[in-house]
């Protein structure tokens, strides 16, 4: 009996071996191993190779007066010289192009007396202002230096919800640093008291003295400027100096900072068309029971070139050459990247009517541009 076991067992075991060897070399995928191959895993060093000799590490200083609350000063005193302290700061920027001209956050410089940039390979040199805007919290800078590498700008209109990206910059003065994160959402705005956010939002860490550092792809293109996070205490923070923040990271658009840029470098001031409406956001349903985008004029400015087009409070704008509208503020930022003097067809229901009206685009002003309306001013 044992013998006959014996028999049947091991023609079994020889077939088992035979057929995993089968199994292992034939029909059975190959194991991958990508430090024998050659092959690199998973990796963003070529994007960040790319990119990092465009980022900058910026310092200021700027000289303030030094009142040290509880001290009583002699009145009798000879001196009364306000004793003064140098304040310093940091931030990043981006060079955009070959001449020296960089990028970064307004409020990185904001009344700095000196500013410093240095850069990726150690050279360092003074840098001047070539113009500010406020109202996106953009500033430009040129430096006189040899040999700049600029970025390679994306385009940040197809960034999508999901996209992985890098955020490169000067964090608590520890130097080039990359960060991790995806796209979380786009075109956040309501944080500040501009009228022009249009904020990507991701959750790649950024802390003090990133501001003004760059968000790329994976490529290593330039998608947009570093400028806010939003903090545990709901308070989002320009130029960030409290605690870490909570994964809510906000960067400028390029688009929108190289529209910015062009205007600083070439005429000292950003210049945005204007319409001289405000409007809110409505529904408007169509021949199929549908509802499109449509929005309500709340108000028209005296002598403006939508009052000269002849738009009317209680219009429903329904199309901007040909294009159909979204909401208030994406239309504003459209009009606002137009010339003055561009001619635009103005589609508009007037009761039970259909208007093709044509406005010639004027120029916002502080005295033309209208903050406090309820959607947006264009």
């Amino acid at each position: 009996m044992k013998q006959t076991l014996q028999f049947i067992a091991w023609p079994a075991i020889a077939g088992l071996l035979a057929a995993l060897l089968v199994l292992d070399r034939w029909i059975l995928p190959a194991r991958v191993d990508h430090i024998e191959d050659g092959r690199e895993p998973v990796s963003y060093a070529q994007a960040v190779r790319a990119a990092t000799p465009s980022v900058v590490n910026i310092y200021t200083a700027k000289l303030v007066s030094s009142n040290t609350p509880g001290v009583v000063r002699n009145p009798f005193a000879q001196n009364r010289t306000p004793r003064q302290r140098i304040e310093r700061s940091l931030g990043s920027g981006v060079i955009v192009s070959p001449e020296g001209h960089i990028l970064t956050n307004n409020h990185v410089i904001a009344e700095a007396d000196a500013i410093q940039v240095m850069l990726h390979d150690g050279r360092s040199s003074s840098a001047v202002v070539i113009g500010t805007d406020q109202a996106t919290d953009l500033a430009v800078l040129k430096v006189d230096l040899p040999d700049l590498q600029a970025i390679e700008i994306g385009n940040s209109d197809k960034v999508r919800v999901g996209d992985v990206v890098l955020a490169i910059g000067n964090p608590l003065g520890f130097g080039h640093s990359v960060t991790q994160g995806i796209v979380s959402a786009l075109g956040r705005y309501g944080l500040q008291q501009s009228m022009y956010e249009d904020y990507i939002q991701t959750d790649a860490t950024i802390h003090l003295g990133n501001s003004g550092g760059a968000l790329i792809n994976t490529q290593g293109q330039l998608l947009g400027v570093n400028t806010l996070i939003y903090t545990g205490n709901n308070r989002s923070v320009s130029g960030y100096t409290g605690n870490t923040g909570i994964g809510i990271s906000l960067a400028i658009p390029a688009k929108l900072a190289i529209f910015v840029l062009q205007d600083l470098i070439q005429y000292g001031e950003v210049i945005r068309g204007w319409l001289g409406v405000s409007v809110e956001p409505i529904g408007v349903f169509n021949g199929s029971g549908t509802a499109q985008p449509a929005l309500s004029v709340q108000t028209v400015a005296p002598a403006s070139p939508a009052a000269k087009a002849g738009v009317q409070v209680g219009d429903l704008i329904t199309h901007i050459d040909g294009a159909a509208v979204q909401n208030g503020r994406q239309t504003m930022h459209e009009i606002a990247r137009l010339r003055p003097g561009d001619t635009i067809e103005i589609s508009v229901r007037r009761e039970r009517q259909s208007l093709e009206l044509r406005a010639v685009v004027g120029v916002l002003t502080q005295s033309s541009g209208t903050a406090n309306v309820p959607e947006a001013a264009s």
